[in-house]
């Protein structure tokens, strides 16, 4: 008898996908978008961002799409031109949800772009942690390299840190050259960084970076031994000299890390003189922080005709710039625009930029400025405490969160946003749109002076007077025969001074 059971065939249904089926249609998505991650929008100006010279210069050195490095012909030597690293992506889809791992990718993509390179391809393996050979295990590895070579790349660009053993591991089956997102941050920062302060700073995190990722030179040279073991059982006689050169390396590059933290270090009291000067004439600071490519250098534009740089890339700029601004009652204070974070930011950038993070710190209210256009606002959010937790102090300073591109964001998402935070402000540095009240929340949210005063000035004290009105609140002035009289709130030292020389009244 058959044991076999007849069914009635039933109607086809739609196969089961698996995991990475999913995650490749992530793939697909997120490379859609990926190639013109920055280009969508491009870059707008308005007339606070003044005549942006500094990127006019930055944007005639940049590299063009489709010129080659290689000569056609031998007189062609002065001429020719770099061509841009053709790279393709590579992200694993861990914890979380598809979107995230899209976003993730995206913002890779983003940095890619920034230094310089063309995004060809991607791959997103889902998988709950990274391999420890090579991130991505042998079958994706081997993957990858068949996308590579169809494709053309010259470059892998990882979207984590890959331990020293994983990246050698990687190049060998995909057999070009591969890069992790930290190593892509610190080029862009390279690249972008101006000042001595910045250059150096840049410097060190790099050798930091690159100190544990030293190569030898394999088996062209011998490894110290001795008796039995030398020269792989030799014996004696057949010791070598040890593998010197990544030695000598290694030193190298301890004592240039020395040397550039002494300038670091030597560099510090100059800005330290000029937090001391503002404290003394009890100059309040506002810092403005925040994501990178969320609007930082706009916002100071708009708020102080600074005209520093703008572009629609990642760390446009690094160096920090201090303005001059005025609230609406004409008080004085420093608006300082400060280094854009990301996710993941390399921790070798955080101890190399301490220095300049730490005007964070000192100011007496932040700027937290918000992409609100972002897929992922709060993720920005998230990712910026967190370096705040990293800087001593920087927890404990007063906070607004200034939710910029309101002419591009969604309602919804606005609305949420400004639920999760209490002291928020929707603006747009573009359209102006949200800057007045912005102004007016930080008029009321600087600290006022403490001290009441009620004196006549002689006349021959007029800077005294002066100062009265740049750092203080006045209530009342009037012009007397002795002399002006002030009824004003000023700090303890200025009050101090005014007592010193007041007319004594009858």
């Amino acid at each position: 008898m058959d044991d076999r059971q007849h069914t009635t065939p039933e109607a086809p249904q739609a196969p089961v996908r698996s995991a990475q089926e999913v995650a490749d249609d992530v793939v697909a998505r997120v490379l859609a978008r990926a190639g013109t991650a920055l280009q969508s929008g491009g870059t707008t100006h308005t007339t606070y961002d003044g005549d942006q010279l500094d990127l006019e210069e930055r944007t005639s050195l940049r590299r063009v799409s489709g010129l080659s490095t290689e000569l056609e012909d031998v007189t062609e030597v002065e001429y020719r031109q770099l061509r841009l690293e053709r790279v393709v992506l590579v992200g694993l889809w861990g914890a979380g949800t598809a979107e995230e791992a899209e976003i993730s990718l995206r913002e890779l993509a983003a940095l890619a772009e920034t230094a310089g390179s063309q995004v060809l391809d991607g791959l997103l393996q889902r998988r709950r942690s990274p391999d420890p050979g090579t991130f991505l295990g042998s079958g994706k590895a081997a993957e990858l390299a068949t996308v590579v070579a169809a494709v053309g790349a010259d470059t892998v660009v990882v979207d984590g840190e890959l331990a020293p053993s994983q990246r050698r591991a990687l190049e060998d089956v995909v057999r070009v050259k591969v890069v992790d997102r930290t190593a892509l941050i610190l080029d862009i920062f390279a690249q972008h960084a101006k000042s001595k302060e910045g250059k150096a700073q840049v410097e060190l995190a790099q050798l930091e970076y690159l100190l544990p990722r030293l190569r030898g030179w394999g088996e062209s040279m011998s490894r110290q031994a001795g008796g039995q073991v030398g020269g792989a059982g030799a014996g004696m006689g057949s010791r070598g000299p040890g593998e010197t050169k990544i030695e000598l390396d290694r030193r190298r590059i301890r004592n240039r890390m020395a040397k550039l933290r002494r300038e670091i270090a030597a560099m510090a009291p100059a800005r330290e003189t000029k937090r001391a000067s503002r404290k003394r004439n009890a100059i309040p600071s506002v810092a403005i922080a925040g994501y990178t490519n969320a609007g930082k250098s706009s916002l100071l534009n708009r708020l102080t005709n600074a005209g520093v740089l703008v572009e629609n890339a990642l760390f446009a700029t690094l160096d920090p710039t201090v303005r001059r601004a005025e609230t609406s009652d004409g008080r004085v204070y420093t608006l300082a625009d400060t280094v854009g974070f990301v996710r993941q930011l390399p921790h070798q950038l955080v101890e190399a930029f301490r220095s300049t993070l730490e005007e964070v710190a000192d100011a007496d209210l932040i700027l937290h400025v918000v992409d609100a256009s972002h897929p992922d606002p709060e993720g920005q959010i998230a990712a910026v405490r967190h370096v705040f937790a990293d800087i001593p102090g920087a927890m404990d300073v007063p906070e607004i969160v200034v939710l910029n591109k309101a002419d591009l964001a969604a309602p919804e998402v606005v609305t949420r946003l400004r639920s999760r935070e209490v002291h928020s402000v929707v603006v747009s540095a573009h359209t102006g749109e949200g800057v007045a009240e912005l102004q007016e929340l930080i008029a009321d949210q600087l600290p006022r002076p403490g001290v009441s005063v009620d004196v006549v000035v002689p006349y021959d004290r007029g800077d005294l007077v002066s100062r009265v009105h740049e750092h203080g609140d006045i209530d009342h002035e009037e012009h007397t025969p002795d002399g002006t009289l002030l009824r004003a709130r000023v700090d303890a030292d200025l009050a101090a001074e005014l007592e010193r020389v007041a007319v004594r009244r009858a």
